[in-house]
């Protein structure tokens, strides 16, 4: 087995201001690993993890790249939150965010696998040619602007599901998380990423 690492950080929902003293348990099949608190800056300190060899995500054909562990967190005044299956690679230091709500309860979290580990259907189908949609009002801008938001539909295209308005950095890093892995070289990751805004931009300024 190999090392990767993991610092977690804890914020305030409603203020992003950091959460102070939390408390963050990190487990694996029930077994407690380590017990941390939160600084000044809502970081806990960076431990390490056992993670399979980096070989693993880099080559085809080769078993889970990843290690997963279950994280905990603990505030007074804040639910809490229990996050399932974060991933830790080889050499690699995983930064979890977490974003902290105040009242009582918990929130729970399930990580799904990446797209190139995970079983997930096949994109739904579009038109390589779409209709021009119909005017609403607003300016149409001349030049590619890089949004604040993008609003997030949790679902296929047609069908139902939850609207999110996530910042535009936080959503993609969450889409290259999930479909890249951080050991692949510098030149491939930063490929991948302006694919992902290239893609994201493209549905905002046409909006399709």
């Amino acid at each position: 087995m190999a090392t990767g690492y993991l610092q977690v950080e804890l914020y305030n929902q409603g203020q992003a201001s950091p959460v102070i003293g939390g408390k963050v348990v990190i487990s694996k099949n029930g077994e407690i690993l380590y017990e941390l608190f939160t600084n000044d800056s809502g970081q806990t300190e960076t431990v390490s993890l056992e993670a399979p060899p980096i070989e693993y995500s880099i080559n085809e054909n080769e078993p889970q790249p990843y290690g997963t562990y279950d994280i905990t967190v603990t505030a007074d005044g804040y639910k809490d939150v229990i996050i399932n299956g974060v991933q830790i690679f080889a050499d690699r230091t995983a930064l979890q965010k977490v974003i902290m709500t105040t009242g009582e309860g918990q929130v729970v979290i399930n990580v799904p696998p990446p797209v190139l580990w995970g079983d997930y259907p096949e994109k739904e189908p579009e038109d390589e040619v779409k209709e021009i949609p119909e005017e609403t009002g607003f300016v149409v801008l001349d030049r590619i602007v890089i949004p604040e938001y993008i609003v997030v539909k949790d679902g296929v295209p047609s069908g139902g599901g939850q609207v999110y308005y996530v910042p535009y950095k936080d959503y993609i890093k969450n889409v290259a998380s999930s479909e890249i892995y951080s050991t692949w070289s510098d030149a491939a990751i930063r490929a991948n990423i302006l694919a992902i805004q290239s893609f994201v931009l493209n549905r905002v300024f046409t909006e399709w």
